[in-house]
C-alpha cells in the first residue's frame, strides 16, 4: 500500500492558510495528489473560524496576512491545548519568524519559494505522529520535580520538529535524553546519527558533515555521504557542539537554514530533510559572549532548551537509579545492594554524575562477594557534609581514570591469580564470563602473549 492510498483510508484532513491564492492553489493540488482533505482559509479570521468547527490532522499558515499574522494561529492551537500540528511558511531568510514560530509551538516551516519535496517530508513527518511514546530499557527514572520537568518537556518536544539544545554537566544524561526525544517522535523509525563535534579534526570536518564526491582530493576514489544525509529523513545529534570551530559553525548555520547541503567537491546543492538536536556540557551562552560561538547559530540551535539535572539534585531518586542501574549491570547474577551502600550512595555528591554512578556500580559488582554490595565495595570518597570532588590519592586522578585504575587493578588480581584464565577469574569475581571480557576490552587489559581479548 503506498502513502496515498494510507492517507485516504484514515480521512486526514490539512487546513492551509494563506493570503495569496496561487501559493493556496499549489499548496491544496499537491496536498491532494497526497491523498489529503484539503480545507484553506485566506485570512487569520476564517483560519480560526474553520478551527472552532472541525478537527484537523494538520494546519499549515503564512506568517502574514492582511487581518494578523501565523503566530496567531500557532500561539490560538497551543493555548487552546487542540492536537494539531501547526507549520509555519516564512520569507526566504526570515529566520527569526520561524524561530519565534517554533517557540510558540509551531512543529515546523518550511520557507518560501516553497519545496514541494520539503513540503511532502514535513506532511510525512506530521501525520506520522506516534500517539503514545514507545517504552525504552533504559529512561530517565525519578520522581523529583527536577526530573519530572525534563520527561514532560521531552514529550512535549518529541512531537515538533524544532531544534533542541540540551545543556547540562557531563554524565547527566544529555545523551539519552535527545535517544528518548526520538524514540517518542515522528522521527522514530528512521536514522538517529550521533556526532561527537569534539573528535572530528577540523580539516576533515566538512566531508565528514557534507560528504565529499570522488577526486575532491586526494584518497577520494568514490563518491561519499557525510551526516547529514546518513541522517536524512531522521535526526542528527550534534553532541558538544560547543567544540564546532567558527568556520564549521557558518556552513552548519546555512545547511540548518536551507535545509540543503553541498558535498565538498559538488557543483550543486542537495536537499536534506533532518532535526537537529545539539549538547553540551559547556554554557553555550557564555561561548556566545567570549566570541567563541555564533550568535546566529546559537539562537538557531536553541530554539528549545533541556537542562539536565545534575544526580547531587536527584538525592531522593538516586536509590531506583542505582537499583536499575544495577539491575542492568549484573547480567543475571543475583546481587543486590546493602542498606549502608544506598546509603552511602545518597550522601555521595557525584560529581561525575550518572556515569560516575555506573562505574562506581560496575567496579562494586567486580569487588562484592557474597551477593551484596557491601558500602567499602562502593569505594566512595568519605563524605563531610556534601562534597564537590571526591578526596582521590595525592589529588593526581582525575576522577574516573582513578576508579577505572581500581577496578582494572582488581580484574588484573584475579586474572594472575587464575593464570588469565578468564572463565575462572570471573567466577572468582562474581561476573559471567561475558561481563569480565567487556570488562577487559574496556580497560585495555590483555592476555600474557600481548593478543587483545577476542570474541
Amino acid at each position: 500500500m503506498d502513502m496515498t492510498d494510507s492517507y485516504r483510508q484514515r480521512d486526514l484532513a490539512v487546513l492551509l492558510v494563506d493570503d495569496e491564492p496561487d501559493i493556496l492553489e499549489l499548496l491544496e493540488l499537491t496536498l491532494r495528489k497526497m491523498g489529503l482533505e484539503v480545507d484553506k482559509a485566506g485570512n487569520v479570521r476564517e483560519a480560526l473560524a474553520r478551527l472552532a468547527a472541525r478537527r484537523y490532522d494538520l494546519c499549515l499558515t503564512d506568517m502574514r496576512m492582511p487581518d494578523g499574522d501565523g503566530l496567531q494561529i500557532v500561539q490560538h492551537i497551543a493555548q487552546s491545548n487542540m492536537d494539531v500540528p501547526v507549520a509555519v511558511i516564512t520569507a526566504h531568510g526570515n529566520m527569526e519568524n520561524a524561530v519565534t514560530a517554533l517557540k510558540a509551538g509551531a512543529f515546523d516551516y518550511l520557507a518560501k519559494p516553497v519545496s514541494l519535496d520539503q513540503l511532502r517530508a514535513l506532511v510525512k513527518s506530521a501525520l506520522n505522529l506516534p500517539h503514545s511514546p514507545p517504552s525504552s530499557a533504559k529512561s530517565l527514572l525519578g520522581s523529583s520535580p527536577a526530573m519530572q520537568k525534563v520527561r514532560d518537556l521531552i514529550e512535549r518536544v518529541a512531537r515538533s520538529q524544532a531544534p533542541v539544545h540540551i545543556s547540562g554537566e557531563s554524565g547527566s544524561g544529555k545523551e539519552l535524553a535527545a535517544r528518548l526525544i526520538v524514540q517518542s517522535g515522528t522521527r522514530c523509525d528512521q536514522a538517529l546519527v550521533a556526532v561527537n563535534c569534539g573528535a572530528i579534526p577540523e580539516n576533515l570536518m566538512e566531508s565528514e558533515f557534507f560528504g565529499y564526491k570522488k577526486g575532491a582530493f586526494t584518497g577520494a576514489d568514490k563518491d561519499r555521504d557525510g551526516f547529514f544525509q546518513a541522517a536524512h529523513g531522521g535526526t542528527l545529534f550534534l553532541d558538544e557542539v560547543a567544540d564546532l570551530p567558527l568556520t564549521m559553525q557558518v556552513k552548519l548555520l546555512r545547511a540548518i537554514q536551507e535545509k540543503c547541503v553541498r558535498k565538498v567537491g559538488a557543483t550543486s546543492e542537495e536537499p536534506v530533510d533532518v532535526r537537529i538536536i545539539s549538547a553540551t556540557h559547556h554554557g553555550l551562552s557564555d561561548r556566545v559572549r567570549e566570541g567563541k560561538f555564533r550568535q546566529d547559530l546559537y539562537y538557531r540551535l536553541n530554539v528549545i532548551q533541556i537542562q539536565m539535572p545534575p544526580l547531587r539534585e536527584l538525592r531522593e531518586d538516586i536509590a531506583a537509579i542505582a537499583q536499575q542501574t544495577l539491575e542492568r549491570l549484573r547480567d543475571g547474577v543475583a546481587v543486590r545492594f546493602s542498606a549502608e551502600a544506598l546509603r552511602a550512595l545518597q550522601q555521595y555528591s557525584f560529581p561525575g554524575n550518572v556515569r560516575e554512578l555506573e562505574n562506581i556500580i560496575e567496579r562494586a559488582l567486580a569487588l562484592c562477594s557474597g551477593g551484596v554490595i557491601a558500602e567499602q565495595d562502593l569505594q566512595l570518597a568519605p563524605v563531610e557534609g556534601v562534597r564537590t570532588e571526591p578526596a582521590l590519592p595525592g589529588g593526581k586522578y582525575p576522577l574516573p581514570d582513578y576508579l577505572d585504575m581500581v577496578e582494572k587493578e582488581a580484574l588484573l588480581e584475579a586474572l594472575r591469580q587464575t593464570g588469565f584464565n578468564r572463565t575462572a577469574a570471573a567466577k572468582l569475581l562474581g561476573l559471567t564470563f561475558r561481563t569480565m571480557r567487556y570488562r577487559m576490552e574496556r580497560l585495555g587489559i590483555k592476555d600474557p602473549e600481548g593478543a587483545a581479548d577476542a570474541d
